[in-house]
């Protein structure tokens, strides 16, 4: 998460931090290459910098027990809140704290910060992070597991770490992701 916060020290010493109130997704990894794909992977790096991209979010957890990746929004939601009522009308599970999911609505992505029991019936809280960016209304669902798409730039840092053995490259780095607002 990178959420850009001031820290200031006073005269008395004293700490005043703030806060903008955006975040945005950040993801660093490495990848495992062949001799056959690493020409591939460096030129993937590079190629079409400026464009948007799209991949399945990374998942923190693995224990979600949710029986839908779509379930409904149950109430409209404004923007800066940080909890939705979900509709357990016609499902089953529980979104554990974790999670990281998106609305339909638009492609802000989220990450649950309580387990929201799915398992009983009525209207159940959703609580995350960050606060909304935009309004969610109640024709919306959320897009959880394979239906949370991340749309990502590729970093303008994406060339650190290249190493090469012999003259032949051996690493092609890390690959970093910054989540497209």
């Amino acid at each position: 998460s990178n959420e850009p916060h001031f820290d200031m020290t006073t005269i008395s010493l004293e700490t005043q931090r703030a806060s903008q109130g955006f975040q945005r997704w950040e993801l660093d990894f490495s990848t495992v290459q062949t001799a056959d794909t690493a020409a591939q992977g460096f030129l993937a790096a590079i190629e079409n910098i400026d464009s948007t991209r799209t991949m399945i979010m990374p998942q923190i957890v693995d224990t979600n027990t949710v029986s839908t990746d779509t379930p409904d929004v149950q109430a409209n939601a404004t923007t800066g809140v940080s909890q939705v009522f979900i509709d357990a009308t016609s499902i089953t599970g529980t979104l554990t704290k974790g999670t990281f999911f998106k609305f339909s609505g638009h492609d802000k992505i989220y990450v649950a910060t309580a387990d929201a029991d799915l398992s009983g019936t009525g209207s159940v809280a959703l609580d995350f992070y960050p606060s909304l960016v935009s309004s969610v209304a109640n024709t919306e669902t959320l897009q959880l597991n394979d239906s949370c798409v991340l749309t990502y730039y590729t970093s303008i840092d994406n060339m650190t770490g290249i190493t090469y053995t012999d003259g032949i490259l051996s690493n092609a780095g890390s690959i970093g992701l910054v989540e497209a607002l």
